[in-house]
């Protein structure tokens, strides 16, 4: 696992890396640590990070700069910062946590424990951030009408009939997502309230979406589709 700490107070940076050390013990990883939102900027490009420690404030400048880049990314984001008034607006664009400033070895040991027992983040997501070239475009979740995996992405299929590539693969994008968007296959994700019916076909169960689109629904997640469309 890769970890890089983006913060550019030293002794927070080597508290925090000290505390995801001692968390982590004997697992293998890679630890990294930069002060700077250009420097951050620059590492994120360096090789697949697993999991960045985002700081808000980072010698003046706004950490939602390289937030809103971050999200886009494969990796996952957890913002560590005193300005806990924006943890909301964090959530929004779909970091996988927020942790408070000062923390301590239990907090940073609860994150840790989640992200690796593949739990979902704390999610309040209500748009998800997509690259396009140069561009970074945002994406309300309101505008999605299903998410389907491609390899190591997934496509977002919006209400104008469009499609746009996220570069995180489903099973990632799964995690920041609110509970009532449903993994219904391994291959599709859907919002619970897009769902008009569900029904047994030749092929198994399918869900019917409000504008008619048909969504399989595998074997394998029938039973907790089912338990979560009941609730």
């Amino acid at each position: 696992m890769n970890i890089l700490i983006v913060e550019d107070e030293r002794i927070i940076a080597e508290r925090l890396a000290r505390f995801v050390k001692a968390e982590l013990g004997t697992a293998r990883h890679h630890l990294d640590m930069v002060p700077s939102l250009a420097a951050a900027r620059a590492r994120t490009h360096t090789q697949p990070w697993s999991l960045v420690f985002l700081d808000l404030n980072l010698k003046g400048g706004d950490g939602f700069d390289l937030l809103k880049d971050a999200v886009a990314a494969s990796f996952h984001t957890v913002v560590v910062s005193a300005y806990t008034d924006r943890a909301f607006e964090a959530f929004q664009y779909g970091v996988f946590d927020f942790i408070g400033k000062p923390f301590d070895q239990a907090r940073i040991a609860k994150t840790l424990n989640a992200f690796t027992t593949n739990q979902r983040g704390q999610a309040d997501t209500r748009v998800l951030a997509v690259k396009k070239g140069r561009e970074l475009i945002l994406v309300p979740l309101e505008e999605i009408r299903f998410i389907k995996a491609a390899n190591n992405y997934s496509e977002l299929h919006l209400v104008s009939g469009a499609e746009e590539l996220h570069n995180k693969p489903l099973e990632q994008l799964e995690r920041l997502l609110p509970k009532a968007w449903l993994r219904v296959h391994k291959s599709y994700i859907v919002p619970k309230h897009r769902i008009r019916a569900w029904q047994s076909v030749a092929s198994g169960t399918q869900v019917e979406l409000d504008d008619g689109e048909r969504i399989p629904v595998s074997r394998r997640r029938y039973l907790k589709f089912k338990q979560a469309w009941l609730t």
